[in-house]
């Protein structure tokens, strides 16, 4: 069996993003190699909650056996090469540990049958990348299929929460996944159907820009397809990093004559990040801005990008973070805000989301990392009050 660096095997299981030389088990026949890698993961999530949005203090706690920011994942990749052209296909099955029953061994709802008993809303298997892709060293790549998008790809690849448990405001505990620094500090990028072209790198420069799957949040068909674009920097030398940035842009459409729920209007996002290493520290900023991108707050995009008359919701974030390396046990500590305004929440409406995260990831052997994390979120609008909540995580994940 051979087996791979975590990093490779993360950003294989993460992005797939590039074709990495040794996989977890390799198989090879008629010219084709299939590699099989993946990983598992489990964390003691407990959380408490002050909500003053009331007038008065509202304190609840709880905890559970969850997945971190990623969930489980298995990876089926196919390599060859054929007429000159290097061939890719990639599958991958994306499992959680958690049911929501109140009753072991028995499902959801019992009885209720397919309304209930079946679809339990957390026990799932999520396909997350199912693409082929193509290409030349000197010709670059063509992909189609199911991938990771390119607007907001590296700020997530580069939180060091995505092995942990970040914060936990959009996600119910226990659930199949967490959100990590998601909503504070950038937006997610999300898995999603694509053609897509990614140049060859050029003296550390590479280039990519994609057509992506349009999204129906005007409450019609949209005709348009989205557009999604990125560019990154390999910085040489003494202090390594890494510089890039990224678009993406949609329009809506209504084609009714009874009209749409929301009048149509584009939506565009920018952001632009970098990172570097000084001995054994490595820092990351970064920062985005949208305009109908859709609530950064919650971190999906295209929900909540503007009101019922098309007045788009604005939204900007930043997030920051330091790393250093002392043997097998990284120490970090990150920060991130979001802040959206107007649009979708009424002339004037605001909130805005901080959030930092303490994190402590030890790499036992190979293929373990045990994690420990601390994370506060702060979430306040333009009404009363504030909600806060207090974190803690302790687990692991294994990548095979």
């Amino acid at each position: 069996m051979k087996t791979a660096p975590i990093k490779s095997i993360l950003a294989l299981a993460v992005a797939a993003a590039a074709a990495f030389p040794a996989q977890a088990v390799s198989f090879e026949q008629n010219g084709v190699t299939l590699d099989i890698n993946g990983t598992v993961n489990g964390f003691y999530v407990n959380r408490e909650t002050k909500d003053t949005t009331s007038g008065s203090q509202v304190t609840t706690k709880s905890s559970g056996i969850s997945n971190g920011l990623l969930p489980g994942w298995i990876n089926f990749v196919a390599t060859t090469k054929a007429g000159g052209y290097d061939v890719k296909a990639h599958i991958s099955f994306a499992p959680g540990i958690n049911d929501s029953s109140s009753n072991v061994g028995l499902p959801s709802a019992p009885g209720a049958g397919a309304t209930g008993g079946s679809n339990s809303p957390f026990t799932q298997i999520d396909t997350r990348n199912n693409y082929f892709s193509f290409g030349t060293p000197t010709m670059g790549t063509f992909k189609i299929g199911r991938d990771i998008g390119m607007f907001g790809q590296n700020v997530i690849l580069s939180d060091m929460t995505l092995i942990g448990v970040g914060g936990t405001s959009n996600a119910a505990i226990p659930f199949n996944t967490t959100f990590g620094m998601i909503g504070h500090g950038y937006m997610y990028t999300g898995f999603q159907a694509q053609v897509s072209y990614m140049s060859p790198k050029v003296s550390g420069f590479q280039a990519g820009a994609g057509l992506f799957q349009p999204k129906n949040y005007a409450g019609d068909t949209a005709k348009t397809p989205g557009l999604q674009a990125m560019a990154t920097y390999d910085i040489p030398g003494a202090l390594p990093g890494q510089l890039w940035t990224g678009l993406v842009h949609q329009k809506t459409d209504c084609q009714t004559s009874t009209g749409c729920g929301i009048k149509p209007y584009t939506a565009n996002g920018f952001e632009l990040g970098g990172k570097v290493k000084v001995d054994a520290f490595e820092f990351l900023a970064y920062t985005f801005t949208g305009k109908g991108l859709g609530l950064s707050s919650v971190g999906a995009q295209f929900y909540g990008g503007a009101d019922t008359d098309g007045n788009k919701t604005k939204s900007n974030g930043y997030f920051l973070q330091g790393t250093y390396k002392l043997g097998d046990t990284k120490f970090g500590l990150n920060y991130g805000q979001n802040k959206d305004k107007d649009g979708f929440l009424g002339d004037g409406g605001e909130r805005k989301n901080r959030s930092y995260t303490l994190g402590v990831y030890h790499s036992l052997n190979k293929f373990i990392t045990l994690v420990g994390e601390f994370n506060n979120e702060k979430i306040t609008t333009n009404g009363p009050g504030e909600i806060k909540n207090n974190t803690v995580s302790l687990g692991g994940i294994l990548f095979f």
